[in-house]
């Protein structure tokens, strides 16, 4: 339907998922600010690491819980911070002891992630990061919580870039060979200029050659900072105005989305959006060919916050109904006009046109343009399978303008879904 930009990885599952889960854990739970404490707030590691390496225990870390409640919601995959820019890992790696296991909780903690989201059907993602602000020879940049140290140029120069790429490289080749098949590696972050990181300390094309010969078929994000070495592009915070696209066709992307402004637990951050809008966005992600990967950030003993709970249960509730217009979905043919409110979304083995109502119409919504007026057969409230009557009388239709279409007589009232759906069928 669509010509696709395809990169080396298996994308088929990925473009019918549409819907992933995003985890962001690590030892700035504890702090409960923001992921990037340690940046804002310059944090040496002998301070972060006595408050909270020795502090960490995830008493309540029930990874099968976390996964039937992302599976009730709708998700189909899960990407989990193996490391984030703290440098702390959650797993038992053999290359450094700021692990999990030396903290008081001794577990390795994706380990038991990867085997409960497994058991419930989902495909696995790793976010590993490429920044580590906690590693020796991790030279002290713009974003390192050091940058403002007195003696910043004499620390530097007792650091070796060298040793630490062998350290990353190191770290990403276990967690490609020790967990399985692994579906996604959303590496993260470069920024490239003035001191700033790129794929030359990466050493990303060896980096990337390693990656695709110890899992051929994973899917790679797009931020080791090379320019054609990717299968999927990772929006962050926005959807964008249209399907991205390279050379003339379309990539396959991903907006990653916070239910606030913190990726990592923040007990005080008071800005979370609420239910209606997310469902919205991931509708928005679905029409331009996108997935939406929601994150949530666990809390230091290790369960997700009520709010997420309480907004994934309402997701959920919307997906036991909506899924159709969701799985397998994308961006509707062009000769379709999207109606005024609504967003379309299409299924191009079923042949079947849904149309999201973000703002309920009185009476009447019209479907205008020859497309509709040749190809709809048949139309139904996708949360219950009632009939929406196509037409109405002579009156009602000079009323409306007469335009070429099909105009869809309405209920009175919107239905009880947080963003009702109506299905076409198509000839």
């Amino acid at each position: 339907m669509y010509e696709i930009r395809k990169g080396k990885g298996d994308y088929e599952w990925f473009i019918r998922a549409k819907f992933g889960l995003f985890i962001h854990w690590g030892l700035y739970s504890l702090p409960a600010r923001h992921e990037w404490v340690r940046n804002r707030e310059e944090i040496p590691n002998e301070i972060y690491d006595e408050k909270y390496f020795k502090r960490f225990n995830p008493d309540l870390y029930n990874p099968e819980e976390w996964a039937k409640i992302a599976k009730k919601a709708g998700m189909k995959y899960a990407v989990i911070t193996t490391k984030h820019h703290e440098g702390f890992c959650l797993w038992d790696s053999k290359l450094t002891d700021y692990k999990a296991t030396n903290t008081p909780c001794k577990r390795d903690l994706l380990r038991d992630f990867v085997e409960a989201f497994r058991k419930e059907g989902f495909k696995i993602g790793f976010y590993y990061s490429l920044i580590d602000w906690h590693h020796p020879h991790f030279t002290i940049d713009r974003f390192h919580p050091l940058r403002n140290h007195p003696e910043k140029e004499k620390l530097n120069k007792e650091r070796d870039m060298a040793k630490y790429r062998e350290y990353l490289h190191g770290q990403i080749r276990e967690l490609l060979t020790e967990y399985g098949k692994i579906d996604i590696l959303w590496a993260d972050f470069s920024y490239p200029g003035p001191d700033g990181k790129g794929k030359n300390d990466w050493n990303s094309e060896k980096l990337v050659k390693m990656i695709r010969e110890l899992q051929p078929h994973i899917l790679l994000n797009n931020r080791l900072d090379l320019e054609d070495e990717y299968d999927f592009v990772t929006p962050e915070q926005v959807v964008p105005n249209e399907w991205p696209e390279k050379d003339g066709k379309k990539i396959i992307w991903e907006s990653c989305q916070t239910f606030s402004g913190s990726w990592g637990y923040h007990r005080d951050e008071a800005t979370w959006r609420d239910t209606e809008e997310i469902i919205k966005t991931l509708i928005d992600c679905v029409s331009k060919g996108g997935n939406l990967l929601l994150n949530v950030g666990p809390t230091a003993r290790g369960e997700f916050d009520y709010r997420a709970r309480e907004r994934l249960e309402k997701i959920g509730e919307w997906m036991k109904y909506h899924f159709s217009s969701i799985y397998d979905c994308t961006k509707a043919p062009e000769e379709f006009k999207i109606p005024e409110n609504c967003k379309l979304t299409y299924n191009p083995e079923k042949n079947r046109l849904y149309v999201h109502i973000l703002s309920w119409p009185y009476k009447f919504l019209v479907l205008e343009g020859k497309a509709y007026k040749e190809q709809v057969e048949y139309a139904q409230l996708l949360n219950d399978g009632s009939e929406i009557k196509i037409g109405t009388d002579e009156w009602h239709k000079k009323q409306l303008g007469e335009k070429e279409g099909k105009i869809l007589t309405l209920p009175p009232f919107k239905p009880n879904v947080a963003v009702p759906v109506i299905e076409l069928f198509l000839k």
